[in-house]
């Protein structure tokens, strides 16, 4: 500013308007420097100060504070230590007397005596032990069925590991049979008790392993040459087989006759020796042929008998049959063994369905019979199929030929095929539906747009991939199972299931909007209020059917909902759905969608219809909002914590105020609070009656 002042002073002389501004900035600029020139002399005399007053009056106080606490402290433990040298003289008197009373009481100890309560007490075997070491039953409560208490499980996650450790306890026991034999020197050694321990802890492992190995080998005996649980390979020896006279009633070929030809020939299959490989078959698929593919061996006299590989071949008036295996009424494909288990009602109920493991397809019996067995059918060297008796050519015929002798399917398990089971009518052949384009990804698979070959019928396929592990196929096809028994106008409806063949699919109404999250979403401008009072009004009307059924969906939300003609919604997805009135979840929080799932869902597992209720309320909120995302911006542990703390979301723009009033009773906390589906749907409809 000083330059600029000096440069206009020269140019302009003394006077002028322009000179003048000049001057006057130069003189602000000169005050604002002057006077943080002197704030600054008078902080470095402050600070000069200060320095001085810390290091000439301020420290030397303080050392000579501190070094009179230091002598106080010297001087208290000065009087402690004079004190305890008087009392720790070994010539005083009360050292003298501690020392006296130290005698007295060790003279009184009597070793013989200080455990005789306690070994009189645990030395003999107790007839009531301290605690009692059981299964506890509560772990598998809510298990499939599979997991039984105190009970082993072998199955294709576990064989392997079952017999590694047979083999591992097997060489722990022998280690601890050849310790004991070179420690039996110890149990004539009568100098100590002592010296037997080691022997006697040798006993007891011996008796834990040989314990354990029991279990372990009564696990694998139990099987015999039944399907393991969950389809595991397995090894079996195959019995001996005795002559079989078939025995067969005109009633009960009728009732079996779309099996293909009777078998009314008697044989004699060869006596094998015991084999030990691998139950596993390469293809499921039966050729076509007159017979079934039966091999006739003919006799001298012109007449058919057995061949020579001890299969049995039907007589030639059996007459022909063209029906490959996948045609058999009874022939119910990759049906999970859960629902074929639903199927088998009755004694000698029966189905014959696929499995596959380690990517190798097996064929498997499931009959009712003291329970549920599940029998996978043996292929021979020679190609044939059979159990424990004859061999056949096909399938077709085994099956056939169980059914009409009335034998056993294997003598252990005495199982008698009595009625064969049919699929159901909602079960479709994978052939009859055409896959068209691909419109979406579910947990399990793609979702395709399909056509029905039959009645040329849009639908929508959700499929399961075929890498899907057992246990997930199972979810997939639980949604299907709920929903065949539902039929509303606000719920989708299932046309069926395909399992014949992989990959499994079930197969709906195709709903042409597609998801109501991406409706919403897509068309937020244009949605007036009462177009979004109808769809809540829809999606009550569907959950309030699915309450009077004893369904919990456990994850109603826009995304699962789908948007049909005229804006109609209908409930979806429902591969987390129970058919129960309360369900416990007890397999973790995983694939829970927090943000939409009711706080005592989350704090103890407990789901009710009400837990639904609450779901409702976050979709309400999500159709005012247009598609908006609830607790925007909170992480799932945070929105967990600010609901349980009292927080609820306010209400989206243009939302009437008695819906969000709404939305709040389906937000309170205890759940006896919230309405029912049937009160939502009144209040709703009063709403839309009210709104223009």
């Amino acid at each position: 500013m000083r330059s600029r002042f000096e440069e206009h002073y020269v140019k302009a002389g003394r006077g002028g308007r322009k000179l003048e501004d000049v001057r006057d900035k130069y003189q602000r600029a000169c005050r604002r420097v002057h006077l943080v020139h002197n704030e600054y002399v008078l902080l470095v005399i402050e600070a000069g100060e200060t320095q001085k007053d810390f290091s000439e009056t301020l420290l030397p106080s303080l050392v000579q504070y501190q070094q009179s606490v230091l002598e106080s402290f010297v001087t208290q433990w000065q009087e402690i230590l004079s004190e305890l040298t008087k009392k720790w003289s070994t010539s005083g008197p009360d050292f003298q007397e501690i020392a006296v009373r130290m005698e007295k009481a060790v003279e009184i100890i009597k070793p013989s005596q200080e455990y005789v309560e306690f070994s009189s007490k645990y030395k003999e075997c107790r007839t009531d032990p301290l605690s009692t070491i059981e299964f506890d039953d509560s772990l598998v409560a809510d298990s499939s069925g599979r997991l039984q208490a105190g009970q082993l499980v072998v199955d294709n996650l576990t064989v392997d590991w079952v017999r590694s450790k047979m083999t591992e306890l097997d060489t722990r026991l022998k280690e601890t049979q050849g310790s004991l034999n070179s420690n039996l020197f110890l149990e004539n050694d009568s100098q100590s008790l002592i010296c037997k321990l080691p022997l006697k802890e040798l006993r007891c492992e011996e008796k834990n392993l040989t314990s354990q190995l029991e279990v372990i080998k009564k696990a694998l005996a139990d099987l015999g040459c039944e399907e393991l649980p969950n389809g595991c390979e397995m090894d079996s020896g195959f019995e001996n087989s005795s002559d079989i006279q078939t025995d067969v009633s005109p009633a009960k070929r009728a009732s079996f006759s779309h099996i293909g030809p009777s078998v009314t020939t008697t044989a004699t299959s060869a006596v094998l020796d015991l084999i030990r490989k691998p139950f596993r078959r390469k293809s499921s698929s039966i050729p076509n042929s007159p017979i079934l593919g039966a091999k006739h061996v003919h006799n001298g006299n012109g007449g058919t008998g057995t061949n020579t590989s001890g299969s049995i071949a039907p007589s030639s008036d059996l007459g022909s049959s063209t029906r490959s295996l996948v045609e058999e009424d009874w022939f119910h494909g990759v049906l999970p063994r859960e629902e074929v288990v639903r199927l088998l009602v009755k004694d000698g109920d029966f189905l014959v369905r696929e499995t596959t493991r380690n990517d190798e397809n097996q064929t498997v019996l499931s009959v009712a019979w003291d329970g549920h067995k599940h029998f996978i059918v043996q292929t021979t060297a020679e190609n044939e199929f059979r159990f424990e008796g004859p061999s056949f050519c096909s399938i077709q015929e085994l099956i056939m030929f169980q059914y009409q002798s009335g034998q056993p399917v294997t003598s252990r398990s005495g199982a008698i095929l009595k009625t064969p089971i049919p699929r159901e009518r909602w079960e479709l052949n994978n052939d009859d539906v055409i896959l068209l384009e691909k419109i979406g990804r579910g947990n399990f698979g793609d979702v395709y747009k399909a056509k029905l070959r039959t009645s040329q019928v849009d639908v929508a396929v959700k499929t399961c991939r075929v890498t899907v592990p057992e246990e997930q196929k199972r979810k997939f096809l639980q949604e299907g199972r709920i929903l065949k028994q539902y039929d509303h106008p606000n719920v989708v409806k299932l046309i069926g299931i395909c399992v014949q063949k992989q990959p499994i699919m079930i197969v709906m109404e195709l709903v042409g909007g597609g998801s109501l999250l991406t409706f919403l979403r897509n068309n937020a401008m244009s949605l007036v209020i009462k177009q979004l009072l109808h769809m809540c009004r829809d999606a009550a009307a569907g959950m309030c059917y699915l309450e009077n059924k004893n369904c919990i969906h456990r994850d109603l939300a826009a995304r699962n909902c789908l948007i049909g003609k005229d804006n109609i919604v209908k409930i979806s997805d429902f591969g987390m759905s129970r058919e129960e009135e309360e369900y416990i979840v007890s397999d973790g929080m995983k694939q829970i969608p927090i943000k939409w799932t009711a706080p005592e869902a989350l704090n103890f597992g407990k789901y009710t219809s009400l837990c639904d209720v609450w779901s409702f309320g976050v979709l309400a909120w999500e159709i005012f909002s247009r598609g908006g995302t609830p607790y925007a911006g909170l992480s799932n542990t945070k929105a967990r914590e600010q609901i349980d703390s009292g927080y609820r979301m306010p209400p989206p723009d243009d939302t009437p105020e008695e819906m969000y009033r709404l939305m709040l009773k389906c937000w309170e906390y205890a759940p006896e609070n919230r309405p029912h589906f049937d009160q939502i749907y009144k209040i709703v409809d009063r709403l839309i009656a009210q709104a223009r």
